[in-house]
């Protein structure tokens, strides 16, 4: 199967398989019978996509209750360090990340449930990420985590003094002191 499990329940990394000749490449990167016979059951109502240069790190976001998404993200250019924060109060994992590099040339994907704080960070040069979310965006059910909480002690695979941030990503809360999911 090209579905791997993580130490997060819930998290799961996608691997399809690719079919490589002289000409390139070809691959499915969504078919939601193969999600679907996977126990996924999310339906995506929306794509999303951003392109950044090296050392732009975007997040920690997350949209509380009743706007939470889910995520299928991916990297059409470039690579980045995707990182998840689980933030569902009744999981054993609670507070606890998880991290994956996502590129073009791995063509790795990355389901985030309901319930995740979600960033990445630009490793290459440039980078373009793509994301499926199953439900809209609301600015007041918006909300985030500070990239470098010590609580979490995040291993960003990058250099601090080379991290670029939106001014909003820049006053954050920490974990302890974030807007609640529900």
């Amino acid at each position: 199967m090209p579905f791997l499990t993580t130490p997060i329940e819930g998290l799961i990394v996608f691997e399809p398989t690719v079919w490589r000749d002289e000409r390139g490449y070809f691959y499915e990167s969504y078919s939601l019978k193969t999600f679907m016979d996977s126990g996924i059951t999310t339906t995506f109502i929306q794509d999303n996509q951003a392109r950044s240069t090296y050392g732009v790190l975007r997040g920690l976001h997350y949209q509380a209750a009743p706007f939470a998404q889910a995520k299928l993200v991916r990297v059409l250019e470039g690579e980045v360090l995707d990182v998840v924060v689980d933030l569902r109060t009744h999981s054993n994992t609670y507070g606890h990340w998880y991290s994956i590099r996502l590129s073009a040339e791995n063509q790795k994907q990355l389901f985030v449930p309901r319930g995740f704080a979600h960033g990445y960070v630009v490793l290459s040069e440039v980078a373009t990420f793509f994301y499926k979310v199953d439900n809209y965006y609301s600015k007041a059910s918006e909300g985030g985590l500070i990239f470098n909480d010590p609580s979490m002690n995040i291993d960003w695979q990058i250099d601090a003094k080379d991290v670029i941030l939106s001014e909003k990503d820049k006053v954050l809360p920490v974990l302890g002191n974030h807007k609640p999911l529900n």
